[in-house]
């Protein structure tokens, strides 16, 4: 298949029909202008907020808002990269881990509401496991995908040689996939969780 192609709206329905019975809260939207302003209404203004390295997220204008600080979010990136003190920065990293929001993408999304993601560092999978009590991911409808397989197929064949290649054109270092995290439920009960799926039927991220 390819993973470059928007999903037909029926697999999109599915997906989304998916997502709600395993008690998330996904909603579709036509394009990045619409998937900003979607997580605008999500995140209420003084909350904490935290993202990983997303192209998706700056396609949409999220980084570029954060970074103004006319967001009315606390955004807990800022004290990370403005630490000059590494071990200082640790620490910094560590504390966003607890971030009311995180905001970001996913690999891969299957029909069944399995996503996947994947790192380098992992230094975002706290977040995404346990820490964060409001997930929000931005994700594109081309990444949905049948079943796991496909959706360690795309991470591996298609999302890694472009992530590799971004980040040797920004850094002139290369990335690796050293840890995945797979999420095939969330005890909502247990955890009080929120995670919401702004779902874009436009060709964003990677």
């Amino acid at each position: 298949m390819s993973f470059d192609t928007l999903a037909s709206s029926t697999i999109v329905d599915r997906t989304a029909t998916a997502l709600t019975k395993k008690g998330y809260l996904p909603v579709v939207v036509a394009d990045a202008a619409a998937a900003l302003n979607k997580v605008r209404e999500i995140i209420p203004p003084g909350a904490t907020t935290m993202n990983g390295a997303s192209k998706t997220l700056e396609q949409i204008g999220y980084l570029e808002l954060v970074k103004s600080g006319k967001s009315g979010w606390n955004d807990l990136h800022a004290p990370v990269w403005g630490e000059k003190d590494p071990a200082k920065r640790t620490i910094a990293r560590k504390q966003a881990t607890l971030s009311d929001y995180y905001v970001g993408s996913v690999a891969a999304l299957t029909e069944t509401g399995e996503f996947i993601n994947a790192s380098n560092t992992g230094s975002q999978l706290p977040h995404i496991a346990y820490n964060s009590h409001n997930l929000v991911f931005v994700v594109s409808t081309k990444k949905i995908v049948p079943n796991m397989a496909e959706a360690m197929r795309r991470l591996e064949d298609h999302v890694f040689p472009q992530e590799d290649q971004n980040m040797r054109s920004q850094f002139k270092m290369g990335t690796q996939i050293s840890k995945i995290l797979i999420t095939r439920q969330e005890n909502l009960q247990f955890s009080g969780r929120k995670i919401h799926f702004v779902l874009v039927t436009a060709n964003l991220g990677f």
